[in-house]
């Protein structure tokens, strides 16, 4: 063949090739089918691209970096978006101080107060499903409180306490053996320890904070998101939730939220580390219910652990022993939430306009029954 004659032939080829090639990458199935062997799991046996991958790459012939910039950029602002709901809900996001004018709603140092009607719960509920929390509680019975109170205390609040949410309850006995047999919803999973038995219950009382110091540190910091440490003689009868979670939480006890500050019961006697003198104090908080975070509670625990034996050694004890401890903590340490006392409710006050629902309430005091525990 001539030069004249393979040139000719050349020049077909390349031109059959090309047209080839571009009614190919016109066509649906454009993509370069050849180079890559099938990692496709999307591709079924039954088609004619069987044994091929298909580089997601092309489409109709043409590169779609444009498509894959929009889904990072839609997957970027989704993220984007969870995280900003994670970590940007503001106060006033969920909570509206003005919805209960009545009453005391927001602190002298901006802290909120919890009433109902003053929080949304959708909002919260949604910020703290996509945390995936876990909530603490912990709670003691010793003696004839084992029989009087824990079963009906942990059972109500298997149907009311953080409702939706992963709860452990870390129930402190001084006999396991007496342990009441509960049957637990989803979710909510218990752990027993058994404690050293004390022979007054003021003992009962303050060594507590000691305890739950100790197991702060040997384990439930490292399973819980917050912490919740209540007595075991109250009764849930309605939704306890996530709107009472924060850093540090306090609980305003029933018979003092409307009284002056001068009025309290706090410890006055300056030899007691709980002293607290006439014209200082913001509220009455009970002891009955604290929380926080895990490191607050600790810290809290610690220091009311600190004052009780310094006491100890002065030969003194504080009028209401590690409550009184607590007040002091909480007038030094001011509280990032309080909680209204429909939370931790006594029936014997009667039910005033300003207790919308009663979250909580206390069970009937036999002191003479439960507290002969030697």
């Amino acid at each position: 063949m001539n030069i004249k004659g393979k040139v000719i032939l050349s020049m077909l080829v390349v031109s059959t090739v090309i047209v080839v090639f571009w009614e190919y990458i016109n066509s649906p199935e454009g993509s370069f089918l050849w180079i890559y062997p099938s990692k496709n799991p999307e591709v079924s046996d039954s088609s004619t691209q069987k044994g091929w991958w298909f580089p997601s790459w092309f489409k109709d012939g043409i590169h779609s970096y444009q498509e894959e910039e929009e889904d990072d950029i839609e997957k970027g602002t989704e993220k984007e978006e969870e995280k900003k709901d994670i970590e940007d809900l503001q106060l006033s996001d969920w909570f509206n101080p003005k919805k209960r004018p009545e009453v005391v709603t927001v602190t002298e140092w901006k802290a909120p107060v919890v009433w109902e009607g003053t929080y949304d719960t959708d909002i919260l509920e949604r910020y703290y499903a996509k945390q995936k929390i876990t909530v603490g509680l912990t709670v003691f019975a010793v003696g004839r409180y084992i029989e009087h109170y824990l079963e009906e205390f942990i059972t109500s609040a298997n149907k009311y306490f953080m409702v939706g949410h992963k709860v452990i309850f870390y129930i402190m006995v001084d006999d396991v053996s007496r342990m009441p047999l509960i049957e637990l919803g989803p979710l909510r999973s218990f752990k027993v320890f058994e404690i050293k038995p004390e022979k007054r219950w003021q003992d009962i009382s303050m060594m507590r904070m000691k305890t739950i110091g100790e197991h702060i540190l040997a384990h439930i910091q490292h399973e819980v998101d917050f912490l919740f440490c209540m007595d075991v003689d109250q009764v849930f009868q309605d939704s306890f939730g996530v709107e009472t979670l924060g850093q540090l939480v306090a609980q305003l006890q029933a018979w003092w939220y409307k009284a002056d500050p001068d009025k309290f019961t706090y410890e006055r006697r300056k030899e007691s580390a709980a002293y607290i003198p006439f014209g200082q104090g913001d509220f009455y908080y009970h002891a009955a219910i604290f929380g926080g975070t895990p490191s607050q509670v600790l810290n809290l625990t610690q220091e009311c652990f600190k004052g009780i034996l310094q006491d100890k050694k002065n030969d003194i004890e504080a009028e209401w022993h590690d409550e009184s401890h607590l007040n002091k903590y909480f007038l030094l340490n001011k509280p990032t939430k309080i909680l209204s006392p429909e939370y931790c409710w006594d029936y014997q006050i009667g039910l005033p306009s300003d207790i919308k629902t009663v979250k909580l309430f206390w069970q009937t005091k036999e002191y003479n029954l439960v507290r002969n525990n030697v």
